[in-house]
């Protein structure tokens, strides 16, 4: 694994859903590559500093790497007021979200550096949003879902913004699929993974799940109460070792 000092970072312009002009943020690292590529799908608490440094990390590591702003239709400026309003809205259309993340995927393979392979990534909302993704479009590698709620959705919650279970999607998953979960969370539950899992498993679809006792939601979240160190570390190995497998260095 080689590791990467020197990376260009740089926000570009991209044209999201319905040609809506977006913002995204991209690390590449130094040198001719060729590179894998990762796109970032954003949590909920918006496009925060965690998944900009996040973005950074990828280039890090070796891989080009892109994440968009979802909520730049809400307003820019603190990403935690923006989030609150996207919250208080009722959250961001998934069609939206599709279209948006299909614009970022488009620039990464349009990148001449690109070794021809791109992984998807996003955790909570964001890993809901990237198997979403990974269900409805067959253009990225493999897809990698950390913790992500609703999956499993009653029919209660749904309406025109969700207007389908993701997990009822699953016949569609183009591409192999990383589940990391804590096994005290809530959303999702123990029991919606389960669930989750056996769909997978019902349609053969290629999967690698991963659950950590004593850990609840964002693991990974460094900056929070919710951060369980050795769990992280794990779950990170698990990251970069599905992302090679299935992208290639």
């Amino acid at each position: 694994m080689s590791y990467y000092r020197g990376m260009v970072c740089e926000n570009v312009v991209i044209n999201g859903d319905k040609g809506t002009p977006i913002t995204a943020y991209t690390a590449k690292p130094a040198g001719a590559g060729p590179f894998p590529g990762v796109v970032l799908i954003h949590h909920l608490p918006g496009w925060s500093e965690f998944y900009i440094e996040t973005t950074r990390r990828f280039a890090h590591r070796g891989y080009m790497a892109i994440c968009h702003n979802l909520y730049e239709r809400s307003g820019d400026g603190n990403p935690d007021d923006v989030a609150a309003k996207v919250r208080a809205e009722g959250g961001i259309p998934d069609a939206q979200m599709v279209g948006d993340t299909e614009a970022a995927v488009k620039w990464m393979r349009a990148q001449p550096e690109l070794n021809g392979k791109v992984g998807l990534f996003g955790s909570c909302s964001g890993g809901r949003h990237a198997f979403i993704y990974a269900c409805q479009k067959n253009d990225v590698d493999c897809c990698i879902d950390l913790w992500g709620g609703r999956v499993v959705m009653e029919s209660d919650e749904l309406n025109d913004k969700t207007p389908v279970a993701p997990i009822d999607m699953t016949a569609g998953l183009s591409c192999p699929l990383l589940g990391i979960f804590g096994n005290d969370d809530r959303a999702p539950s123990p029991e919606q993974v389960d669930r989750h899992e056996a769909e997978l498993k019902k349609h053969g679809k290629s999967h690698e799940f991963y659950r950590y006792d004593g850990a609840g939601h964002g693991i990974f979240y460094w900056h929070r109460p919710l951060y369980r160190p050795e769990q992280a570390m794990d779950g990170w190995d698990k990251v970069f070792a599905f992302l090679e497998k299935y992208t290639g260095k």
